[in-house]
């Protein structure tokens, strides 16, 4: 990697190496394989299958390469062994987030029919994984599929919940309804009488307890007059009288 007259390294090393880094650091996942077997047809066709879902199919010497994983705090170092190249995860064609789950199904789909592609590791969420690793997230389902399963999982509860929310009303009034016909809350006296006619009770009982005299302060103002009159008279027949 060092220029051998200046004893430094090599510009387009560096620039390799900063590459490989970066590429690395921005990737969500990176998956190692060994192509040895595989013609220059092959590896375009497996191009042209991991770019729609975001992958980069990239080659580049295991030197360079472990030079940049260590720079990039990531171990892949036992997987660069032979004639091996990196995927990445990085972004489709129209700028969204590659899907590291689909990335694995093409890898692990092209392996199928295409022995020569080796398999052998990466680094996924910060740990790294080895060939089974990568194996088992392209058996996952795809993250559409996820979504759309949790959508289902959080819009059943809440089916349930306006079920419920619609039939507390009719409930509520059936149960109000049920109430009013067996006279009241359990345990209440069937017989007790309503405020209103204990009152007008009270009131009759005392009418008909009150004395007789304690009635006539409440005389009509005309007979009251007719008394007056009656002593007027009884006054003017004496003094003719004397």
């Amino acid at each position: 990697m060092e220029n051998q007259r200046t004893g430094e390294p090599r510009a387009d090393k560096v620039a390799i190496v900063a590459e490989v880094k970066e590429r690395i650091e921005q990737s969500s996942a990176v998956m190692v394989t060994e192509y040895r077997g595989l013609t220059v047809k092959d590896l375009a066709e497996l191009r042209r299958a991991l770019r729609p879902v975001g992958g980069a199919y990239k080659v580049y010497k295991n030197s360079l390469v472990r030079r940049a994983a260590d720079d990039a705090g990531v171990e892949l170092g036992e997987h660069l062994v032979g004639p091996t190249a990196l995927t990445f995860t990085e972004q489709t064609p129209e700028g969204e987030p590659g899907d590291v789950v689909t990335v694995a199904k093409v890898l692990r789909d092209f392996a199928k029919t295409n022995p020569a592609l080796l398999i052998k590791g990466g680094y996924f969420d910060g740990q790294p994984i080895d060939a089974d690793g990568v194996k088992a997230l392209a058996d996952v389902e795809p993250r559409e599929v996820l979504l759309a399963k949790l959508a289902g999982l959080m819009a059943a509860p809440m089916q349930q919940l306006a079920g419920l929310l619609q039939a507390l009303p009719r409930d509520f009034a059936y149960g109000l309804k049920a109430l009013i016909d067996e006279g009241g809350a359990p345990g209440a006296p069937a017989d007790v009488a309503p405020a209103a006619d204990a009152a007008e009770d009270t009131a009759e009982d005392a009418a008909d307890e009150a004395p007789a005299d304690e009635a006539s302060d409440d005389a009509p103002a005309d007979e009251a007059s007719d008394d007056a009159g009656d002593n007027q008279t009884d006054e003017t027949e004496t003094a003719d009288e004397a």
